[in-house]
């Protein structure tokens, strides 16, 4: 989440801008994967890309959307296939998957990460095929494109073929499981955070088609792996977790559970959540370690690099915090009740922005702060402590350039 305030004198600007997209797009001259790739700005400290990946998948060559997050170097690195989830409505609108928490940790010790967005998702192509209530034919329907992904990724000279763990959320996870039955060379091992897929209406019995799912995917499944279910999940519940992981199992799979507990209003979103990595990230370590993968923290991410603290002023003393008054003062306040990571940011034109959980804090309030500034921001706090370097300010008085709206 994120905000940020604009000085007025570059609010005529910004709606000009705006009025010009707005117009663009009427003329069809903006594709929706610009406009996407605008809003959602590439992780520079993951080295985030966007490709188009051509595929053979079932019987159809199409292209999938597929974001790559890499290590910096040449490689070849271990690879991690991350698979998302399905939105309800339609899967042509679903937005891009970055999976940005577990790919963030994941670099960080030294792997690449690959998000293929599958067949009628996103901007990929083909169609999205549901086969009914059959949950094992449509776990192996969406790996289809799992497999047809790993054939070109490992033809790249930055991956390491002999090193794949393989992961997914909610849907994704089916499609992880199901995958797992393929028997992919190189393939260590399989991450399953709250894997299954839900029906909405209708008479399908889902829930003993999942069990019986997960039965025939542990039959023909040789490499381990590791799943969690959380106590409040929304769309599979603890007996129908254990139902499942029983199913795997007594089939001859092998599996570990890790049933843990309530997380927030939803269990179904904790790999998401910042807050979600102290509970998969020790067991995970464990699991890399067991199957020979690479567990240790090798990378340090340029946007996690120290700054140092500062003793321009306490975090708290909102009245220090210079160049701004009014809305100003009332965001970094809201500011001071977010959890980490948060930032702040402001500039001596009176522009301002707060970030805090999602994505790199730091990057996004100094991008957002500058969209609305002639001048260049600065992180004024991060986390819990002030990062502002020049005491000098606190000598000038703390008023916004001339119209600024933020004195407002």
């Amino acid at each position: 989440m994120s905000k940020f305030f604009p000085s007025k004198q570059d609010v005529t600007k910004r709606w000009a801008l705006r009025l010009a997209l707005g117009m663009a797009v009427i003329a069809g001259n903006i594709s929706s994967s610009v406009c996407a790739a605008q809003s959602d700005p590439l992780n520079a400290a993951l080295n985030e890309q966007v490709v188009m990946v051509p595929v053979i998948s079932g019987a159809d060559s199409v292209q999938l959307e597929t974001t790559i997050y890499k290590p910096p170097g040449a490689g070849p690195f271990p690879l991690l296939i991350m698979n998302h989830g399905k939105a309800l409505g339609n899967p042509r609108q679903q937005g891009r998957e970055r999976a940005v928490v577990i790919s963030r940790e994941f670099v960080k010790h030294g792997y690449a990460v690959v998000i293929p967005m599958r067949k009628g998702f996103s901007n990929s192509g083909g169609d999205y095929v549901e086969n009914a209530c059959d949950m094992a034919g449509n776990g192996q329907i969406q790996a289809d494109d799992l497999k047809a992904t790993l054939n070109y990724i490992i033809t790249q000279s930055w991956a390491d073929k002999s090193r794949i763990l393989v992961g997914g959320q909610s849907y994704g996870g089916l499609a992880t499981m199901a995958f797992g039955t393929r028997g992919f060379p190189g393939v260590k091992g399989l991450l399953n955070f709250a894997g299954g897929l839900r029906l909405h209406g209708g008479s399908c019995p889902w829930q003993a088609s999942l069990v019986n799912a997960f039965a025939s995917f542990g039959k023909h499944t040789m490499v381990p792996s590791l799943w969690f279910y959380g106590a409040n999940d929304r769309h599979f519940d603890p007996e129908l977790a254990a139902k499942m992981h029983q199913a795997y199992v007594g089939a001859g799979g092998n599996a570990k559970l890790v049933a843990f507990g309530s997380f927030k209003s939803d269990a179904h979103g904790m790999s998401s959540s910042w807050d979600g990595v102290k509970i998969w990230w020790p067991e995970t370590e464990k699991f890399l370690r067991q199957i020979g993968m690479p567990a240790d923290e090798t990378v340090v991410l340029s946007d996690e690099m120290p700054q140092q603290k500062t003793d321009f002023a306490a975090l708290d003393n909102i009245d220090a915090v210079p160049y701004l008054k009014g809305a100003g003062r009332e965001g970094y306040r809201a500011f001071l009740t977010k959890s980490f990571p948060r930032a702040f940011a402001v500039s001596p034109s009176g522009a301002w922005s707060w970030a805090a959980n999602g994505d790199s804090p730091r990057t996004r309030v100094l991008a957002n702060c500058e969209k609305n500034s002639k001048e260049r921001c600065k992180l004024y706090a991060i986390d819990d402590y002030v990062v502002w370097p020049e005491v000098q300010q606190a000598t000038v008085p703390l008023i916004p350039t001339a119209g600024s709206a933020t004195g407002k």
